[in-house]
């Protein structure tokens, strides 16, 4: 996806995240606060995190404040320790209260994928592994999650199903087997896609290798079968040219040893579909 749709795909989701919980209007906010009154808001860390998500929030908020000012005391990417300061917003006090369950929410998600990510990417420092996410995104939330997984230190996988062909186990289960998937997939895929088959065992690696790939995924093995598997890839005549992808079960405990296997990416689903949210908070005051 190009930059211009990202950004149009992510304001417009912004729109729809404040639709959701404004509905017909914050009725207790312009029941209190009169139309004029200004305030000034704090995104504060109330745990360690890294940080990610600042510019989105801030332009939820400016959806609902065309003039906000805002200053910022950290980047996404940055470190934060419980009481750091991310941000600091002034702008009409309605617009803050009305965008700030939205916002906080937004932060504190991305926030989590980031801290998660980054832990992964530490685990592995160090070996040739790249930490990568996977399609296991909230529905209308993956532009912001695989964002954040960048801000962590991890890479995207496929954004979306028209990235590349990858053969899973129910193709294959459907195709009537590996070599079967793989023959009709070539018959009619492009070859500016990247070319990626699934195996869950050596034999059905020794068949994927059989044909012209330009990654293999090793699926729920065990780091010793990985090591086997990658061997085995790079004994290959085209081995070199082949990305070892690992994915399956994937641990803080467990990441290292299957990095050391030899593999170039580890895909871990948990990146966004298990990351636990980090407490912030968003604290407004009258200015």
């Amino acid at each position: 996806m190009s930059l211009s749709l990202v950004r149009t795909s992510r304001r417009e989701a912004l729109k729809r995240f404040l639709e959701e919980d404004i509905g017909q209007g914050d009725v207790t906010t312009l029941s209190i606060v009169p139309p004029d009154q200004k305030a000034i808001g704090h995104f504060m860390a109330k745990a360690p995190l890294v940080l990610a998500g600042i510019e989105p929030v801030i332009e939820a908020l400016t959806i609902l404040d065309e003039g906000l000012t805002v200053e910022t005391w950290h980047r996404d990417g940055d470190t934060l320790r419980e009481g750091d300061r991310a941000a600091s917003i002034r702008g009409h006090a309605r617009a803050l209260l009305t965008g700030e369950r939205v916002a906080t929410n937004l932060l504190q998600r991305l926030c989590g994928i980031a801290t998660l990510t980054r832990q992964f990417v530490e685990a592995v420092r160090g070996t040739q592994a790249k930490i990568l996410d996977t399609r296991k995104t909230t529905p209308g939330l993956r532009v912001f999650e695989k964002y954040a997984v960048t801000v962590g230190g991890g890479i995207n996988h496929r954004f979306g199903l028209d990235d590349a062909i990858l053969i899973k186990d129910n193709h294959i289960r459907l195709a009537g087997g590996i070599s079967a998937a793989i023959t009709t997939a070539r018959q009619h895929e492009s070859r500016s896609h990247r070319f990626e088959v699934e195996v869950t065992t050596l034999e059905e690696l020794q068949e994927a290798l059989q044909y012209d790939l330009d990654a293999i995924l090793l699926d729920n093995m065990n780091p010793d079968t990985v090591r086997q598997a990658v061997a085995c890839v790079r004994a290959h005549e085209r081995g070199n040219k082949i990305v070892v992808e690992a994915s399956g079960g994937m641990t803080l405990d467990t990441v290292r040893a299957f990095a050391e296997a030899g593999v170039d990416w580890i895909s871990i689903g948990a990146l966004t579909h298990a990351a636990p949210a980090v407490d912030m908070s968003f604290k407004i005051y009258p200015a």
